[in-house]
């Protein structure tokens, strides 16, 4: 579609100076509407736009009109992790909610190509799953969706009626009800009674972690595809109960800005989403166009914004037979803030929100049938395609760790993608892949376009510049081998059904001890738990065998030995204590028959390494990226089950850090640590602590001497020849890595290599920092690579400055190591691979060897 950028005179809202000026008629005009149908102000007690909303306010709410209309039902679909309640309604007329159920199974009929030729979608009603607000601080949805319910419901004006008769709404009135929640205090806790515009006051400047993200300061609008947080669970499945065939996503952006809404830049289109499906956006942006047209409200499209990356709202339904649609809102961030186009008053941001969602729903109601038989064809080429390709399907799992595996089976069932198990043993291109272990997708389902979206890899790309991430191939982040399979090498599998890993304890009739190996992914969660019953741990520094049952058995570095001897607790109760562990973690425990190991290190040896009880602080608050610190506390706090103290930085230096064994450096800057807090941290590091900084916090090591890291300059503009102005944005933005997947070598004898059981890793990047080598040859047990990529997009200047520098270096400072990872070890939660180095890092940091690390 040709760019609409229409500069009309724009007229916003002025400063509101009173609650009064606020009202209904603002929005819409209610004179043909059922008065029995409760206003907003009913139940708020003070007009939309007036405040900000609570959650539980817009919870009462919809309630009360699944009550009063019977256009509207409503159910609860999950919990937030702060329990609050996540709603949709579902809208239509009162004729189709009485058959909703027959309507909702021949909608999702048309995503089976073997049945849906049968149905006539010229009868059928659409599907509009609107959603709010996914991100808390951007309000506006959420509000509107007070007073598009209640039009929905309430309004009898003819083009309600009749697009209601041909279309089912899913409502969700609040995405992420956490971050609404914690930014609606904060609005409305800084709000006087006298609107004040100026964008320095309190009320426009959020406290961190700022309410965008959920509890564990997640961008929900990232987990569409991972699926790791327990909101996106219960959406997922939402989404696919229904398959509707549009979903809007309502956001906001700087309040400079106007109103966005798609198409998005047409050369950042994901590959695999069809041409149809940009041609019908276009289509239906008309209608937004039109509307806004009305009002002469500025708005724009196909600029900044694209949909590429299929882990957002308005991206997921590209690849699965719907029509995803963005909307971005210029932000009052409170209830009018100042901008370069005049006072933005809170109430003219939800009137666009509002119209826009009954563009959308004039533009579904007229274009049904054609938007119907776009879903219905999806499908139907996607299955066509994968009988056309020469990849059969897809191997993947670890033999060495059960669970990773699994856990991408887990998140590939949410997308109603069907999975085997397999049952024999079998090597594929010199990979290994053990039954029970191993599973296989099939390419030939619906879902095939998804099947590619999760596990292709990609390299070249038609723009490199990138809204969000350019790769996120599944099997790398969890670091599990996996294989295209043609045809012949079908022939070699066995399938059976899907099996949960288990854990247990394989005994011996006499037996010293336990002894186990850190490959499960929960094995340090194990060794806690053991820790936690005042049960003493060791971990081995050398390979050994030892007899269990009468045969003996190779162990690792990394392994963990349990002693009946030099306990202060019973046998009896370490007996229990293993038992108990080794199901809830699903690590297999094998008991020692005797100290005297056949081959390697004895099990009294003195070189096994006391494991000490990790007391983790994680340092929070202004300056440090929410987000990634957010990752960390999900990971120890939900999977690992570690309690861990949050601090905020401004608060170290009067803190007393020698409780702690472990300080965690989210990326950040952190110079809110101030020079009390950097003397404290220094302080305790070298009394034997162990501080593990991640990403952009590796700069501050060396700004206060406790890293001498040397940095590659990354690539920048040729300078060598003139350069267009107008290139500008695209040659720095070219330089950028949005995010992108490389390879690293991993030194298999190192502490941080604990458990992992290949000399090569995937990682995750989002940053041009390169980190040249220690000149101490073993202070690098992570390095890239020589040609590291392995998925997305770099500059060709960049990727050469990548290879062969450091992933991590180790650092010695007194007594206490210094840990820099360059890179994030657990990116939005789904990349479980990296998760055994950082935990390795707060278990047997304090274990390397002094004569190993950088000084």
């Amino acid at each position: 579609m040709v760019k609409v950028v229409f500069i009309y005179l724009m007229v916003f809202v002025c400063t509101i100076t009173s609650q009064a000026q606020v009202t209904l008629d603002y929005y819409l005009d209610n004179s043909q509407y059922n008065k029995e149908v409760p206003k907003p102000s009913d139940i708020l007690g003070f007009e939309v736009g007036e405040w900000h909303a609570r959650h539980g306010q817009i919870v009462e709410y919809m309630y009360a009109l699944a009550k009063a209309s019977d256009r509207v039902s409503i159910k609860e679909y999950g919990r937030t992790y702060e329990k609050r309640p996540l709603l949709a309604l579902t809208i239509t007329s009162p004729e189709n909610q009485a058959q909703i159920e027959d309507i909702k199974k021949a909608h999702v009929s048309l995503t089976n190509p073997s049945v849906s030729g049968d149905l006539n979608t010229a009868t059928m009603p659409a599907v509009i799953y609107m959603g709010f607000s996914v991100h808390g601080n951007e309000p506006s949805g959420a509000n509107a969706g007070l007073l598009a319910a209640y039009r929905l419901a309430a309004s009898n004006e003819p083009e309600i009626l009749e697009a209601l008769k041909n279309t089912v709404i899913l409502f969700d009135p609040s995405f992420n009800p956490d971050g609404l929640a914690r930014f609606a205090h904060w609005a409305n806790t800084n709000r006087g009674m006298q609107l004040v515009a100026d964008r320095q006051s309190r009320e426009h400047n959020e406290a961190w972690p700022y309410g965008r993200t959920n509890h564990y300061w997640f961008d929900l609008n990232r987990d569409w595809l991972p699926v790791q947080h327990v909101e996106m669970v219960g959406r997922i499945a939402l989404f696919h109960e229904w398959k509707p065939n549009v979903l809007t996503d309502h956001h906001e952006m700087g309040t400079d800005a106007t109103f966005f809404f798609q198409p998005g830049i047409q050369s950042r289109t994901n590959p695999i989403t069809p041409k149809k499906n940009q041609e019908l956006t276009a289509k239906i942006a008309t209608y937004h166009a039109k509307a806004f047209d009305s009002r002469n409200a500025l708005y724009y499209s196909e600029e900044s914004f694209d949909d590429f990356y299929y882990g957002k709202g308005s991206t997921y339904p590209d690849v699965n037979g719907s029509i995803g649609i963005l909307f971005e809102q210029a932000s009052s961030r409170g209830h009018v803030q100042e901008s370069i186009n005049g006072d933005l008053a809170f109430s003219f941001t939800i009137k666009n929100q509002f119209e826009a969602v009954f563009s959308t729903l004039k533009a579904v109601h007229e274009n049904s049938t054609e938007i119907l038989n776009y879903q219905r064809d999806f499908y139907k080429d996607a299955l066509a395609e994968s009988r056309k390709s020469s990849t059969k399907g897809y191997l993947f799992g670890d033999s060495k760790d059960a669970y990773r595996g699994f856990a991408l089976v887990e998140m590939l069932k949410h997308h109603k993608i069907e999975v085997q198990g397999i049952t024999k043993d079998v090597t594929v291109n010199g990979k290994y892949f053990a039954a029970g272990t191993a599973f296989f997708v099939l390419t030939e389902q619906p879902q095939y376009r998804l099947i590619r979206a999760i596990f292709e890899k990609n390299t070249q790309f038609q723009d490199s510049l990138f809204y969000d991430v350019s790769a996120w191939t599944m099997p790398l982040a969890f670091n599990l081998p996996y294989e295209e399979i043609d045809t012949k090498e079908m022939r070699s599998l066995s399938f059976g059904d899907v099996q949960k890993p288990i854990g247990g304890v394989l005994k011996s009739a006499k037996m010293v001890g336990y002894v186990f190996e850190t490959n499960d992914y929960f094995a340090h969660r194990a060794i806690l738990q053991i820790q936690q019953k005042g049960i003493r741990v060791k971990v081995s520094q050398e390979p050994f065998s030892g007899v269990v049952n009468g045969s003996a058995r190779k162990f690792p570095v990394g392994t963990i030995l349990i002693s009946f001897g030099g306990q202060d607790v019973s046998e009896e109760l370490i007996h229990a204590t293993i038992k108990t562990v080794a199901e809830k973690n699903l690590v297999t425990i094998y008991g020692l028959e005797s100290g005297l190991t056949p081959s390697g290190v004895d099990f009294g040896s003195r070189t096994h390494e006391p494991v000490q009880k990790p007391t983790v602080l994680l340092l929070t608050g202004q300056g440090v990226n929410s987000n990634d610190a957010g990752e960390l506390w999900h990971l120890l706090d939900t999977r690992m089950e570690i309690p861990t103290v949050l601090m905020d930085v401004d608060r170290v230096g009067s803190a007393d850090l020698s409780k702690y064994t472990v300080i965690l450096m989210a990326g950040g800057g952190y110079r809110e640590l101030g020079k009390s807090g950097e003397e404290a941290i220094k302080d305790w590091v070298s009394k034997g602590g162990t501080l593990v900084a991640m990403t952009q916090a590796v700069r501050w090591l060396n700004s206060v001497g406790l890293a001498s890291i040397k940095f590659e300059k990354s690539s920048g503009i040729d300078t060598s020849k003139s350069q267009a102005y107008s290139d500008y944005g695209n040659l720095t933005g070219a330089q950028v890595i949005g995010g992108s997947i490389f390879e690293t070598k991993v030194d298999l004898t190192h502490p941080l290599a604990y458990g992992l059981n290949s000399d090569k890793m995937p990682v995750f990047r989002d940053h041009t920092l390169f980190m040249k080598p220690a000149s101490n040859p073993f202070a690098n047990p992570f390095m890239y690579t020589a040609k590291p990529l392995l998925s997305g997009y770099i500059s060709k200047p960049n990727l050469a400055r990548l290879g062969n520098t450091a992933a991590v270096t180790v650092f010695g400072k007194g007594r206490g190591k210094v840990i820099a990872l360059l890179d994030n070890p657990n990116f939005r939660a789904f990349w479980y691979g990296p998760n055994k180095v950082l935990m390795n890092a707060i278990f047997f940091g304090n274990t390397i060897s002094s004569g190993t690390v950088q000084r």
